[in-house]
C-alpha cells in the first residue's frame, strides 16, 4: 500500500502512474482517428505509414501470381511508366490489365466508384450525405444495373476477368502496402466487382450528358416568353462548319414521329443540382493523305475535362492475337477508350445531344405510393436506399420510381410542392453495350470494323475520329436519339401520359456521318453535328461555335500539315471570340472621357493580337472587361438562380450577337438605375471596372496571363499539398483550341500518324501514370502538357526487354 512506503518511494509511484496513464493517453490518441485528422501512430509510422508510400523508382515485383491465369504474362514498362502487356491467352490479357490498373490507380477506382454509387458518406462522412442521395436518385445505380446485365456474354466475361486481376491485386495488400488516401482517410480497399466497372462508366456518362435545361427553358418562356426565349437561345447558333458539312448529302428517308408530346408551363422553384461544368468537350481531326506533308493519313484528339490527380487517363498498350492496341484507358474499364491499334486510330468529343428529359409527376398524395398516368392513379415503385454514414446512423432515403425514371426532386428532395415531383429520363437509364464497342475497336484492322463496333455504342453520344493506315478518314456522330418533333425535348414534360415518353428512335444508319470527303480532313469540337439540310430535330443546352471554326480555317488553309503544325494546333491560343466582339468594344468607347493610363490600356487593346498567350497583358484587359459585360448584361439570370428559379446563362456567341444586332434589349438595360441603359453604357461602365480591377492586381505584381488565369490541377480530395499549382500556360476555357482555363482543359492530347510501315504516336496528359502521390511518375508529365512538348509514344510489336526505353520487366504466373 501507498502509505506504507516511504515519501520519496510513494512520489516514485505517483509520477509512474501519471506517466503510464498520459503514456496509454497517447497510445490511444494515436490509435483513434479525430474528426478528418486519421490514427496519427499508424499514420506516421516509419514502418507502414504514409512514409513507406514514397517511391523511387518502380515498386513492383518482378513475379506475381494469380489464380486463374491460362499461361504467362508479360508487362513491360517503359521510361513513361506505360505498361506494354503481353499475353497469349486472351483472358488473362484483361486480367492482367485489371491487376495493373489496380497497382497504379486503385484508390481513384474505387473512390470514383464510391462517388457514382452514392456512397462517399461512407468514407468522409456526413459532408456528402447531400451528394450521395443525389446520385441515388438520378439512378446511378439503377443505370449501372441495366448496363450490367444487359452486356453480352463475352463482354460480361472481360468485365469478370478484369475484376479478377484487380482483386489479385487487393488480396495482398497491408496497411504497410495500401494507397497514400487510403491511410489518409483511414479505411481499407473492398473487393472489386464487375459492377463498379459499369458504376465508373456511368459516371463518365453522366458528366457528359446530363442536362436540366428542360427546368430552364420552361422557367424562361414563363417568364419572358417564347419571343425572347427563341432569341436568347436558338436551337442553333450558327451552321457553319458543322461536324457533317454536306448540304443536301442525305442519303436515306427520315422516319416520321408517330405521336404529338406535351408540355408544362412553369415557373419551376427547385433548388437544382449543380450542373456538369458547361466547359466540358473536346477537338478531334482527321487528315487525309493528300493533306499531309509525308502522304500518310493523321489523327489527333484532346478531351477537355476537369482537371484532376490523379489524372483520368492512363496509358497501356494491350497484346494478345488479333489485339495490339495502345492508348488513353480509364482504370476502372478493361479497354482503351481512344488510341490506334496497328492500323487505325480513333478519337472522340462530346457529340452535346439533348439526351434528359425531365417529368412533371402528379401523386396521388403525400405518400407519392401513386401517381397519375393516362386518367388513372398507377402504383409507383419505391427503393429505399440506405446511405452509410461514417461515424453516424445510417441515413434511409425512399427513391420512387415511374414510367419515365427515378424521382429525382420531390417533398424529401428539394421540391415545391407534397404532391408533385419530377422524374428523370435518361438515356444511360437504357440497357448498352458499350463495352462491346471498345472490344470491337481495340481489335480492329480497317475501316469495316470501326463502322461495326460503332454500331454498339449508344452513349454518351460522340463524335467518333477515324483514320487509317489504308489512307481512310472518317467522322460518325454515334449514339442513341430519340425522334423529337420540333422543339420537344426542349421542356418539362407532362408525366400524366405515357405518349410523353420516348417511343421512337432515330436510325443508327440517319446518324451524320462522312468519309474521305473532298476538303481532305474532318473534324469535330462539340458543335452541331450536321448542315441545316439534316431532316431530323436536333437540339442542346449548347453548340460550340469558335473551336470548330477555327479549326477548320487553320486545316483549309494548309496542304502540307506536318506534325510540328498539328502541335501548334493543340496549342493554339487564338480567339475568335475576341475577334468577334472587341472591335464593337471599342467602337462603343469612341469619345470616352478617358485618363491618360486608361487610354494606354485601350490603345493596348486595340493592338491585341488575340491570341491568349501566357504572357499576354492584353489578354488580361480583355478577359477582364468582357467578363464584366457579361454579368452586367445577364444580372437579371443571376437573380433569378439565387431565388431558386432555375435559368441559364446564354452563350457568349448568343451575347455578342444582341450585342451587335439588338443594342437596345431590354436585358441591356439596368433596372437599379431611373436611366435607360443601353449597351454602350454597360461596355463603357464595365471598362472603368475593369480598370479598377487591373488597378488592384498591379498591386500584386506583373500583369500576365498565365498568373492571372492560374492553372492548377487539383486532387480528387481537394486537398491543395496534392495537387499542382500555379502552373504557367496559354489558352483559355472554352472558346480557344487549347481550351486550358484554371481548373479545366484538355485532360490529355494524342497525335497519331498512320505510317503502313509503322505507326507513330505523340502525347501527354496532366499529371501522371502513378496515383501514388509519394512517386516521381505521379506529376512527370505536367510540364509537358503546360509547355506543349510531347513524348513519343512507344508501340511495341512483342515483347522485347531489350528496348532501350524499357526500365523494368514484370511476369504473371497463375498460382501454382
Amino acid at each position: 500500500m501507498l502509505f506504507l512506503l516511504s515519501n520519496k518511494c510513494r512520489m516514485k509511484m505517483v509520477r509512474f502512474f501519471i506517466t503510464l496513464i498520459i503514456t496509454i493517453a497517447i497510445v490511444i490518441a494515436l490509435d483513434v482517428k479525430i474528426g478528418p485528422i486519421p490514427p496519427l501512430g499508424k499514420f506516421l509510422d516509419p514502418a507502414s505509414g504514409f512514409w513507406a508510400n514514397a517511391e523511387s523508382g518502380i515498386a513492383l515485383p518482378k513475379n506475381f501470381e494469380i489464380p486463374g491465369l491460362s499461361g504467362k504474362v508479360k508487362i513491360l514498362y517503359d521510361d513513361m511508366l506505360v505498361p506494354h502487356i503481353f499475353a497469349d491467352h486472351e483472358d488473362d490479357l484483361f486480367v492482367a490489365i485489371g491487376y495493373v490498373h489496380a497497382c497504379h490507380r486503385l484508390w481513384q477506382m474505387e473512390f470514383q466508384t464510391h462517388a457514382a454509387a452514392g456512397r462517399l458518406s461512407e468514407i468522409v462522412g456526413e459532408l456528402t450525405l447531400d451528394m450521395d442521395r443525389w446520385q441515388r436518385r438520378k439512378g446511378m445505380t439503377f443505370g449501372a444495373k441495366n448496363f450490367i446485365e444487359n452486356m453480352d456474354v463475352r463482354s460480361r466475361q472481360l468485365n469478370e476477368l478484369y475484376a479478377l486481376g484487380v482483386n489479385a491485386y487487393i488480396s495482398r495488400l497491408s496497411y504497410k502496402t495500401y494507397p497514400f488516401e487510403y491511410k489518409l482517410l483511414d479505411y481499407r480497399p473492398e473487393k472489386w466487382t464487375s459492377d463498379k466497372s459499369g458504376l465508373l462508366y456511368k459516371f463518365m456518362a453522366d458528366m457528359l450528358n446530363s442536362s436540366e435545361r428542360d427546368f430552364e427553358n420552361t422557367n424562361f418562356k414563363s417568364i419572358y416568353g417564347k419571343e425572347l426565349l427563341d432569341l436568347i437561345y436558338p436551337d442553333v447558333e450558327n451552321y457553319k462548319d458543322a461536324v457533317v458539312d454536306q448540304p443536301n448529302g442525305w442519303k436515306f428517308d427520315p422516319i416520321v414521329k408517330h405521336n404529338k408530346q406535351k408540355n408544362i408551363n412553369g415557373p419551376v422553384s427547385l433548388n437544382l443540382q449543380p450542373k456538369p461544368s458547361p466547359s466540358n468537350g473536346s477537338n478531334n481531326w482527321a487528315i487525309a493523305p493528300t493533306k499531309s506533308a509525308t502522304g500518310n493519313a493523321l489523327l489527333c484528339n484532346d478531351m477537355h475535362l476537369k482537371l484532376y490527380m490523379p489524372s483520368l487517363w492512363f496509358y497501356n498498350q494491350l497484346n494478345c492475337g488479333d489485339i495490339n492496341v495502345f492508348g488513353h484507358s480509364l482504370p476502372g474499364v478493361p479497354f482503351v477508350i481512344t488510341g490506334f491499334t496497328d492500323s487505325i486510330a480513333w478519337g472522340m468529343t462530346n457529340a452535346q445531344r439533348d439526351l434528359v428529359d425531365w417529368y412533371k409527376i402528379e401523386f396521388k398524395d403525400e405518400t407519392r405510393s401513386s401517381y397519375l398516368l393516362n386518367g388513372e392513379y398507377v402504383p409507383t415503385k419505391k427503393v429505399v436506399e440506405e446511405i452509410k454514414i461514417r461515424s453516424q446512423e445510417t441515413f434511409y432515403d425512399t427513391v420512387v420510381y415511374t414510367e419515365f425514371g427515378p424521382v429525382s426532386y420531390d417533398p424529401t428532395y428539394r421540391g415545391e410542392s407534397q404532391k408533385a415531383g419530377y422524374a428523370r429520363r435518361w438515356i444511360d437509364h437504357d440497357p448498352s453495350d458499350a463495352f462491346k464497342m471498345f472490344y470491337g475497336i481495340n481489335r480492329a484492322k480497317g475501316f469495316d470494323d470501326y463502322m461495326e463496333a460503332l454500331n454498339y455504342f449508344t452513349s454518351p453520344a460522340q463524335n467518333v475520329v477515324f483514320a487509317s493506315s489504308k489512307g481512310d478518314i472518317a467522322h460518325r456522330v454515334q449514339g442513341k436519339y430519340p425522334l423529337n418533333d420540333y422543339e420537344e425535348g426542349k421542356f418539362l414534360k407532362d408525366g400524366t401520359s405515357s405518349s410523353n415518353n420516348w417511343t421512337q428512335y432515330i436510325p443508327n444508319a440517319h446518324n451524320p456521318f462522312w468519309k474521305n470527303p473532298e476538303r481532305g480532313f474532318v473534324s469535330s469540337a462539340n458543335q452541331h453535328p450536321a448542315d441545316s439540310t439534316y431532316p431530323y430535330y436536333v437540339t442542346s443546352t449548347k453548340y460550340e461555335t469558335y473551336r470548330n471554326r477555327r479549326i477548320n480555317d487553320v486545316l483549309r488553309s494548309d496542304d502540307s500539315v506536318t506534325i510540328d503544325d498539328l502541335k501548334n494546333l493543340h496549342f493554339d491560343n487564338y480567339s475568335l471570340k475576341a475577334e468577334e466582339s472587341l472591335p464593337l468594344m471599342l467602337e462603343c468607347m469612341k469619345g470616352a472621357a478617358l485618363s491618360a493610363p486608361e487610354m494606354n490600356i485601350l490603345e493596348k487593346l486595340a493592338r491585341w493580337d488575340r491570341f491568349y498567350n501566357k504572357g499576354s497583358d492584353a489578354a488580361v484587359y480583355y478577359e477582364i472587361w468582357y467578363s464584366r459585360l457579361y454579368d452586367g448584361i445577364w444580372d437579371e439570370i443571376r437573380t433569378s438562380l439565387e431565388n431558386d428559379i432555375a435559368l441559364r446563362y446564354p452563350t457568349d456567341y448568343s451575347t455578342i450577337k444582341l450585342m451587335k444586332e439588338h443594342p437596345e434589349l431590354d436585358f441591356f438595360d439596368d433596372k437599379l438605375t431611373d436611366s435607360t441603359e443601353t449597351v454602350r453604357d454597360l461596355i463603357l461602365r464595365a471598362f472603368k471596372e475593369m480598370i479598377g480591377e487591373v488597378e488592384m492586381l498591379r498591386g500584386r505584381g506583373d500583369i500576365s496571363w498565365a498568373t492571372y488565369k492560374d492553372t492548377y490541377i487539383g486532387h480528387q480530395l481537394r486537398i491543395g499539398a496534392l495537387g499542382d499549382h500555379n502552373i504557367l500556360t496559354g489558352g483559355n476555357r472554352g472558346a480557344v483550341v487549347n481550351a486550358t482555363g484554371a481548373n479545366h482543359g484538355p485532360s490529355q492530347r494524342i497525335i497519331v500518324e498512320l505510317d503502313p510501315k509503322g505507326i507513330k504516336a505523340w502525347g501527354h496528359y496532366p499529371g501522371g501514370q502513378s496515383g501514388n502521390p509519394g512517386s516521381k511518375y505521379y506529376d512527370h508529365m505536367v510540364e509537358a502538357w503546360a509547355t506543349g512538348h510531347y513524348y513519343e509514344l512507344l508501340f511495341l510489336t512483342g515483347p522485347d526487354p531489350s528496348n532501350p526505353r524499357i526500365i523494368f520487366s514484370q511476369t504473371l504466373t497463375s498460382t501454382r
